[in-house]
């Protein structure tokens, strides 16, 4: 496995956290620098910040593991293996871990006493494909989750495997259990999180041609999604991955390289900000192209990032959207 070398900034500000818009001057720390926390992945995925135990979960999927780093002593350990190449992270409104599982192709709680409960694997009759990214509405303590075929196509990430549904974003009603399709016209739904009103469901789009986008869609009556727009574009050779939001609206979302022959890795792999209006006003350089993010700390204001190999963070004047 590969460990990625890293040395942080001696100097502040980070060069490495770079002001696109003046907007983004505010919200980054004079004094704070990318750290590194933990290296040696093959795909590092799914960051979820657990503070009543002061500790961060991660997904490594072609390791088939969870990780768990403490923030008391800076250990790394394993916290679950095998973990049915588990990727995206959640807690529901009790608290309780919620787990996409590509082996599984299934979504799962995993209960006080460490017992597993499937919550969805099928829909009408037919098995999901490899259940992605995944939150929990603060509104009503729904459950969505995205559900491309990234984990079935092939042996790195789950096991290979032929769709029964199309790409699809699903609810899942947390009184009765109910699943619900609420999008089925995406192009590998992948990241997802709600505003911090939660009246606004943002889906990243990670196969759309030409661009990577993101949409935005209104939340009706806690159910429903209307008034699909487009939220955000990548632009150029960029490509989005998992996304959070802070308390004033901005999307913080994983960044890289489409794979196209103009893209330059080194000027895209990292966090990319966007205001709420949807403008491009920062960008937190990483050496690795980074899947995936969340907030966390005492303060919800550090930002987590899941970057290929490795584990990073930055404190930012921020914080996270509850």
């Amino acid at each position: 496995m590969t460990h990625v070398a890293f040395t942080p900034s001696a100097r502040y500000p980070d060069p490495l956290a770079e002001v696109l818009d003046e907007r983004f001057r505010p919200v980054r720390l004079f004094s704070a620098s990318v750290e590194q926390l933990a290296s040696g992945c093959r795909w590092a995925e799914g960051p979820l910040w657990f503070g009543d135990l002061r500790c961060l979960l991660w997904s490594d999927i072609p390791n088939d593991r969870i990780l768990r780093w403490d923030e008391c002593s800076g250990a790394v350990g394993v916290f679950r293996q095998p973990a049915a190449h588990a990727n995206g992270l959640a807690r529901d409104a009790q608290g309780r871990l919620l787990t996409c599982e590509h082996g599984g192709r299934r979504v799962t709680r995993t209960e006080i006493d460490g017992r597993i409960t499937v919550l969805a694997d099928r829909f009408d009759g037919r098995r999901l494909n490899s259940p992605n990214d995944i939150v929990c509405s603060a509104r009503d303590g729904s459950i969505w989750f995205t559900d491309p075929t990234f984990g079935i196509t092939g042996w790195w990430e789950g096991d290979p495997a032929e769709p029964e549904r199309p790409h699809a974003v699903y609810r899942l009603d947390a009184q009765s259990g109910r699943l619900d399709c609420v999008i089925d016209d995406l192009a590998a739904p992948n990241g997802l999180a709600f505003s911090p009103d939660g009246a606004v469901l943002y889906v990243v789009e990670s196969r759309a041609k030409p661009q990577r986008l993101v949409w935005a869609y209104d939340v009706a009556e806690g159910a429903r999604l209307i008034n699909k727009r487009l939220h955000l574009d990548a632009g150029g050779p960029g490509a989005f991955d998992g996304i959070a939001v802070d308390t004033d609206g901005r999307i913080w979302a994983g960044f890289g390289s489409d794979g196209s022959a103009e893209a330059k890795a080194e000027d895209l792999d990292g966090v990319r900000v966007f205001d709420r209006d949807g403008a491009p006003i920062g960008h937190i350089h990483l050496p690795e192209r980074c899947a995936n993010v969340c907030f966390g700390g005492a303060k919800r204001n550090r930002l987590f990032m899941a970057a290929s190999h490795s584990l990073y963070a930055l404190y930012v004047n921020a914080q996270g959207a509850a």
